[in-house]
Formats: structure tokens, C-alpha cells, sequence
């Protein structure tokens, strides 16, 4: 699932995840609703803005956090508010810089949505 109030952002992203293969993608670009749409949707996987008008990402990620069917959702925090070089893991908490390299976007869908074998 993408949430990101730029629809022509989350469109670029879908494009890349639609390309790279198996993903089944939703879209959500109004920040209010996006719990709702995750609720409905059940995501495996939500790449989210942070900075966005009336809730932020942070905001909707507590809210999913505090669903104990989504509580799990691994969630990767896809913004301008850090550089390449900041982004990464911050408390816990995975994030990457906008603008979106694709081979970075790929590597990192795929590293937690197919985990290594141990």
C-alpha cells in the first residue's frame, strides 16, 4: 500500500512495485482515509509519506500500530524530511528519501516482504 497526498507520486511508485512484478498495490492519497483503506486493504507492506496535511504519517502509523490485526504491518517512511545520506533506520523505524532511487525501493520491498532464510 502507498500513502502519499502527491498522486503523482504514489502513481510513480506503483509503477515501479507494478513493473518489478507479483505486488498487489493500493493507493492512497488522502491522508484521512488512509487507515480506513489499510483497514479494508490488509496490507503486507505500506510505504508512507510523513509530511502530508491533516494527518501525518506518524499519525496514521499509530493508528495502524494500535489495530491489533495490522499492529505487525511493517511500514517504510518515504519523505523529503531527510537526505539520502539520513535515511535508513531511526527508532525503529525505516525510512526513505525522496526523490525514490527504484533499484533502493525494489531491494527494500523485497528484503521484508521475503525475508533472508536463516
Amino acid at each position: 500500500m502507498i500513502v502519499d497526498d502527491d498522486p503523482k507520486l504514489s502513481r510513480l511508485l506503483g509503477v515501479i512495485l507494478d513493473r518489478a512484478g507479483d505486488y498487489t498495490l493500493c493507493e492512497e492519497n488522502r491522508p484521512s482515509a488512509a487507515f480506513k483503506t489499510a483497514q479494508a486493504f490488509r496490507p503486507d507492506l505500506i510505504l508512507m509519506d510523513v509530511d502530508m496535511p491533516g494527518k501525518n504519517g506518524g499519525e496514521i502509523a499509530s493508528e495502524i500500530g494500535g489495530d491489533p490485526g495490522m499492529a505487525g504491518t511493517p511500514i517504510v517512511f518515504v519523505t523529503s524530511l531527510v537526505s539520502k545520506r539520513e535515511a535508513g533506520h531511526y527508532n525503529g523505524k525505516r525510512f526513505m528519501s525522496k526523490p525514490v532511487d527504484p533499484v533502493l525501493l525494489l531491494k527494500t520491498v523485497r528484503e521484508i516482504l521475503v525475508p533472508a532464510s536463516v
